[in-house]
């Protein structure tokens, strides 16, 4: 379940390349736990969270760093625990990755 709260911002001097608040890291890998599969591009976090550019850039950064999300050959983010899985479903036919 998603739990609506404000705005989550922050000034791009407020919020070190390697650090982001421990409240953010959590709600969002209870986010990724809760929906098994979630795949977001940056700009998908960023509107799902409400979060400004530097401070997702440096969540989405700090949380592959930590091994518990990685990035997609097209730029999405995924759960590590996913990796494998979503790596070996076939794809459509017809179908290609942006």
């Amino acid at each position: 379940m998603v739990h609506l709260s404000p705005r989550l911002t922050a000034n791009p001097a407020s919020v070190p390349p390697n650090r982001v608040p421990e409240e953010i890291l959590r709600r969002v890998q209870c986010e990724f736990l809760e929906m098994p599969g979630l795949r977001l591009t940056e700009p998908q976090a960023r509107r799902l969270w409400d979060l400004d550019a530097p401070a997702c850039s440096a969540l989405l950064a700090a949380l592959v760093d930590a091994k518990f999300l990685f990035r997609t050959r097209d730029g999405a983010f995924m759960r590590v625990e996913h990796a494998t899985r979503a790596n070996t479903l076939p794809s459509p036919k017809g179908i290609t990755a942006a």
